[in-house]
């Protein structure tokens, strides 16, 4: 399996593709939006952001030292200002943090100027996926499974509103790319270039 979806990457990253609209993934922490996201830029030879990089970039420090020094409204301000930023960017893949989806603003603009892709995980595959890095602020207490159930019970029926969605499964990323790729050929997103 792993070599047919490496297989389907190597065909798209070797024919000419051009990206219609800027494509913004959006899920909960641990669903792959960054390393999907990149995967699915390098396959479509596209540029890739990733929000919270940018946010580090332009704060000068680490996400979880924003939410403690200034709090989740500053941040959530701040991500926002860097979105409608990187949206004035050509087609490209955006990989947004797992509460922007959730503000309306932000959703609003999403709406206007990207393609928004949901990737949709479940919460054994999310809680595997995020322990493994000690970096996430909401996780930040002695529940951090409960904490998780909570957001996907406020943000899943938000993040539906997005204009596709993928099921990020448990297993190689490749599985997931190769899903998203396939959804953006069917909804047209992807076009072979001439």
């Amino acid at each position: 399996m792993t070599n047919i979806i490496d297989n389907l990457e190597a065909n798209i990253a070797g024919s000419q593709t051009s990206l219609g609209r800027i494509i913004a993934f959006v899920g909960l922490m641990g669903a792959g939006k960054s390393t999907v996201g990149r995967r699915v830029a390098s396959a479509l030879n596209v540029e890739f952001c990733d929000v919270d990089d940018e946010i580090i970039v332009a704060a000068g420090r680490p996400i979880a030292d924003i939410f403690q020094t200034l709090g989740a409204d500053e941040f959530r301000a701040g991500e926002r200002r860097v979105i409608a930023r990187l949206l004035e960017k050509p087609p490209h893949i955006l990989a947004t943090g797992g509460g922007a989806f959730v503000n309306s603003t932000t959703r609003e603009l999403l709406r206007e100027k990207a393609v928004t892709v949901w990737l949709r995980a479940d919460l054994d595959t999310l809680m595997q996926r995020v322990s493994r890095r000690n970096d996430r602020p909401l996780l930040q207490n002695d529940d951090p499974r409960g904490t998780m159930e909570s957001l996907m019970q406020e943000r899943y029926p938000i993040y539906a509103e997005a204009d596709i969605i993928v099921d990020s499964v448990d297993g190689p990323h490749g599985q997931t790319v190769a899903k998203v790729i396939q959804a953006l050929r069917e909804n047209g997103l992807i076009q072979s270039a001439k």
